[in-house]
Order: structure tokens, then sequence, then C-alpha cells
């Protein structure tokens, strides 16, 4: 039912997985990387002297080459320089890296569609590869399908905070009084730390900027227009390309809409009203399963036994083979998975028996990398000002952590925003009636219906689908509506929007099926809660 129980008033920003090295095997894709970075990756070529040059649609001969390392032959690199700050085109230029998988009917051929697969922070250099087994024929016959990691990403001049460890890369933080002292000068030493090693760099990543390195992309390949996949973070960034170059987008589909009215810190606070909703309908599903997991026969037992867990685990960390949780890592834990019924319902029976003294096997820790850490806050912090007072950070902690007692205090305590330079641009007010299509699932804990909503109304000319009872994080290809997928593949390959919104019925298992799972194990997903 389409948010009859609780309809949620605000969105939350959601973060897309970092799947090549999964699926092209990590000797590959960290062979490509340095080859890459190094000397001996594909040939750099500008786009022209600057966004007039790549406006105008001139040709920069890119030199795709073979990408080395394990990626298959039909995949090519290369580079291409582009203005680090784009209102001085004739100034210091940065390297972004590209991949490449050509149409496979030239005779169908429309164009190029262009990914990126959230963020910000992830890298989208091999996702068309990484698509590329589940995309319908016809759209791998029509386009190019064009991967690149965006500004100070990955292969692309990548940005550095001189982080070495776990502690320091856990961007949101549970709220304590005791604490908070603490808390204020991580997040100060951070984004001092960001800015002493990135200090020309730093003020040129955001979305604004990497929106017009598409459009160099765009330029480089030669089109007068550019389609485009993005999902999360990823319908922020096309919206705002959108917005900025309306005639040059082509057909842009946008999975699991960002509100751009929202950007950035009110939607991570909007996590915490959406988690109440799904811990709910979790603890429901998980009574009405009592005789699978014996968690609980009703939904206030299973509600008592988690908190119980909760608090066994702040006085005493719970062992989960090998690693350490207290209560937060309980709580952010389980807001990840609770969209998906059953995995979340297998985890706390494996947290009952850690705080019962039974052995468990080893619970995945993610710790992102010191570039995804540094890329992250560059663009959450360049892109909009924060409060700038911590007390403000902490009233809000303070508040939130009754109101929405799962995550509220992590994700509206002090973060290094507070402490970051000023924005060197205004971010981008999306109103236009460009035509565009979002696709949304009703029960997304990321990028919750509302935000969707929110992005429909700035984009006029966009129509929504919406999966009506739709689990998890992603629609297009993750095998969760058939229905949907049908809607975005007609549009990719017609161009044409249907004639209003659509609600699509569901179709996968609560657990989540398509290209990867909607598990919490993505790295960029996970880099906002340090895991």
């Amino acid at each position: 039912m389409l948010l009859r129980r609780r309809a949620t008033s605000m969105a939350a920003l959601g973060f897309a997985a970092l799947i090549a090295p999964a699926l092209l095997g990590t000797g590959g894709a960290a062979a490509v990387t340095a080859a890459l970075l190094g000397t001996g990756g594909a040939a750099a070529v500008t786009a022209g002297a600057g966004s007039s040059v790549a406006a105008s649609g001139v040709v920069s001969s890119l030199a795709w080459q073979g990408c080395g390392g394990d990626i298959p032959a039909t995949v090519e690199c290369a580079t291409l320089k582009v203005p680090l700050d784009h209102s001085k085109p004739g100034g210091r230029k940065i390297t972004v890296s590209l991949s490449r998988i050509k149409a496979a009917d030239p005779g169908k051929r429309r164009g190029v569609l262009l990914f990126n697969p959230g963020g910000p922070s992830a890298s989208g250099l091999f996702y068309p590869l990484a698509l590329s087994g589940y995309l319908p024929d016809s759209v791998k016959d029509r386009y190019d399908l064009i991967g690149f990691d965006p500004r100070g990403v990955g292969a692309s001049s990548p940005l550095a905070c001189g982080t070495t460890n776990a502690d320091e890369r856990k961007t949101y933080r549970p709220y304590a009084k005791a604490t908070f002292a603490k808390d204020v000068a991580w997040a100060r030493d951070i984004a001092d730390r960001c800015r002493n090693h990135n200090i020309e760099m730093l003020p040129y990543i955001n979305t604004r900027n990497t929106a017009r390195d598409m459009d160099f992309i765009r330029g480089a390949l030669g089109e007068r227009k550019i389609s485009y996949f993005g999902l999360s973070y990823g319908t922020y960034l096309g919206s705002v390309y959108i917005q900025l170059f309306p005639n040059r987008a082509d057909r842009f589909v946008l999975d699991s809409g960002v509100d751009p009215g929202r950007v950035w810190r009110s939607m991570a606070q909007s996590w915490a009203v959406q988690a109440e909703a799904t811990f709910d309908r979790w603890t429901e599903w998980t009574a009405r399963h009592a005789a699978q997991y014996g968690l609980g026969d009703t939904p206030a037992e299973v509600e008592k036994l988690f908190w119980n867990i909760v608090a066994r685990a702040d006085r005493e960390p719970l062992d989960l083979g090998g690693t350490v949780f207290n209560g937060a890592d309980v709580r952010e834990y389980i807001r990840w998975e609770i969209p998906q019924p059953p995995l979340a319902a297998r985890t706390l029976g494996l947290l009952r028996d850690a705080a019962a003294g039974k052995p468990v096997p080893a619970f995945p820790v993610f710790v992102p990398t010191d570039n995804e850490l540094a890329s992250f806050t560059a663009v959450m912090c360049g892109d909009v000002r924060w409060p700038t007072d911590p007390a403000v950070y902490r009233a809000d902690a303070r508040r939130d952590s009754v109101r929405y007692p799962l995550y509220g205090d992590s994700v509206s305590n002090i973060f290094p925003c507070a402490f970051w330079d000023r924005p060197a641009e205004a971010a981008t007010r999306i109103d236009n009636k460009v035509p565009a299509l979002i696709v949304q699932n009703e029960w997304d804990p990321q990028t919750p219906l509302a935000t969707a909503l929110g992005l429909r109304s700035a984009l006029k000319g966009s129509r929504l689908v919406t999966v009506d009872e739709g689990q998890g994080h992603g629609v297009y290809l993750r095998g969760v509506s058939t229905c949907a997928d049908d809607v975005a593949t007609a549009y990719l390959t017609t161009g044409r929007l249907p004639a209003g919104d659509v609600t699509c019925a569901a179709t996968a298992s609560p657990a989540g099926v398509g290209f990867r799972s909607t598990a919490p194990d993505s790295a960029s997903a996970r880099l906002f809660f340090g895991r």
C-alpha cells in the first residue's frame, strides 16, 4: 500500500554500490585503476578550451584503448582533461577517467548512455560492464555505454584526507553527552586534514562541476546530446545536468530519487524518519514469521527483544565473530537490513545468540578508503553551506534521539561540514520541464518515496514510476518490478514517456533479487556509517 501506514515527510540520500571489484575480480580492477593513475594509462586529451568549446559539440579524439588487467576487450578506457575551475577554462586541468562499451548494433545506434551509480564517492568507471549482462539487448543495441569516475573519485584526480583507520572514517556518529566534545574535535580535524591535503582542488569538487565535466565528456564524444542512468545520488547529479544543460539532455532515467530541495543535511536526517516506519513494518513481518525465526509472536515482542539487545551491547559490547559491536553499531546494522525482512530477522537471531554468549559467524565490517571519505565529504560540504555552530548539532541530536530512536541521534550529530570552507557557488535550483523518467520503490530506506516526489515536483516534465510495496534501494534491473523495468526500457529505446505517473506492482521477494542484492554491503553506501 502506498504509504497508507505512515507518511514520511522527508527523504533520505542513498548511496549505490561500488560493484566493479566484486564482479570483475579485485586484481583486475586494481590493475586497471593503477594503470589509469600511472603512466601506463590511456592517453589524455582535452575537450577544447572550456565549456563553450565543449558545448559546441567539437569532437576531441579520445584515445580509447584496452583497459588492462582482467577487463574484457569489449571494454575500452580513456582519460579526458577538464578544467579544475570551469570559469577559467585555460587554467589548471584535472583528469577524468572513462570507459566505453560500444553499441552492439551500429545500425540501431542512437548515441551514448552515461552512468552514475551514486555516492557521492562511488566509482562509475566499470558500472557499464557490471550492468551489461542485465541490460536488455534493445538498450545495448542503441547506446555506447559510458562509465566514468567523477572528479576526485577513484581514477579521476583522486582526493585524499590522510586518514589511516576506521574510526577516523566513521562519518555518522551516535550522540552522547560524554563524547560530544570528542566528536566536535574529530569533525574539525577531518575538515582541516581534507583542506590541507587538497588545498587547490577542494573548492571545485561539487555536483555542479561534475555535471559540467559530463558535458565535456559529451563534447569529447562528439555527441549533441547524452542519455543517462543515475542511481541514488546519481539522480541529483542528473537533475543538475538537466538544469544546467537542458538542450543536451536526451533520455534520462533517474532511479531512487533525491529531492534537490533537501540537499544535504536534512536528507540525511530524514533517514531517521524513514527508519522508524520501516522498523515497524519489519517487526510486523517478523512476528508473522515467528514459527521460522522465533523472535517474538507480536511486533511488540520483536521490538522489545531488539532494544534489550541494544541495551546489553551498550553495557557490554557484543563479540560478533571477532568484531565488537556496541548498541549504536547494532542499531546501525539493523537500520540497513530491515528493508529486507528475512535478512534482518536472521541478523537479530545472531545478535540474540551473541548476547547470550554463543559463538556467531563474523559480521562483515566495511571500512571506507581515504579517497571515499574525502570525495564524499567534499561534495556533501561543497554543494551547500551547513550550520557552523556545534550547539545546533547537539540540540538536534538530543531532540532526534527521542523522536527517532533507531537512528536520529547519529544523523543529526556534528559533521565535518560544520568546519568546511564556504561553498564556492550556490547549489543549483532545479526547476524545469525537461522530460525524464523517475523510478522509485515505495519502501526505500535511503531515498524514500517522499524524495522522489520532491524530485518529480522539481522536474515538471518528468514522469514517476512508483513500485507499490517495492522494497530496497534501486529499481531498474534489480528484479523488483517487471512492470517498472519495462517502462524504463521502453523509454530508453523509444523515448516515449508514460502519459502520466505510473504505479507498478512489486514482483520480487522481500529478500530482493536482481543484478545485485540491496543488502547493506555496498562500500559507498556504508561510507555514511563508517562500517
